[in-house]
């Protein structure tokens, strides 16, 4: 019966182990760039990320910029979740959207190996600017306080945020209710301290 039990013993150790393994996130090696001209530059210098990972990376963001990012319905409430002058119009950013509608500017991007090494595939994310002059990613899974860096973070930091397409635009009372935009999630301070 000794036997029994220290193997029992065992087994639950190790799968105790092994399912705390897997409940730890895997991170990827990341960047932040304010547009594209400034991941390009760096890959010249030999970067992390090629010039063809920041223009693909580039493209995803700015069509999940489209896709994803939040819509207030005056310029008013939008300026005061992401500062004055950081918003347009939907019409402006998309075509056949409305001019009633307000977006805050794409104000960098996010950009992740997702398989490691130089030819990992790239995910992206765009960045906005929030009030208080830190930036945050369409998904508002965290803060970072600058829009250019590298820095190592979990993969969850790329996964696809809900679309805004179509859905009512945030009013004043309803950004105040989730504690505005960028106090969604997490804060981070990867980039830039």
């Amino acid at each position: 019966m000794t036997k029994r039990s220290n193997r029992v013993a065992i087994m639950i150790v190790g799968a105790t182990a092994f399912a705390l393994a897997g409940c730890r996130e895997e991170q990827v090696d990341a960047a932040a760039f304010p547009d594209l001209q400034s991941c390009v530059d760096e890959a010249s210098r030999g970067g992390m990320f090629s010039a063809q990972d920041c223009e693909t990376a580039f493209s995803q963001a700015e069509a999940l910029h489209v896709e994803a990012a939040p819509r207030y319905d005056s310029i008013a409430v939008c300026e005061e979740q992401h500062g004055e002058g950081a918003c347009g119009s939907e019409a402006s950013a998309t075509q056949g959207g409305s001019g009633s509608i307000f977006m805050p500017l794409l104000a960098g991007y996010l950009i992740g190996n997702m398989l490691g090494g130089k030819a990992g595939m790239a995910a992206s994310q765009p960045l906005y600017k929030n009030a208080d002059g830190r930036y945050t990613n369409a998904a508002r899974t965290s803060t970072f306080s600058s829009n250019q860096g590298a820095a190592k973070l979990n993969t969850s930091q790329f996964v696809r945020p809900t679309s805004t397409i179509g859905k009512t635009p945030m009013t004043r009372a309803t950004a105040a209710s989730r504690g505005g935009f960028g106090k969604a999630g997490g804060t981070r301070s990867g980039f830039g301290g």
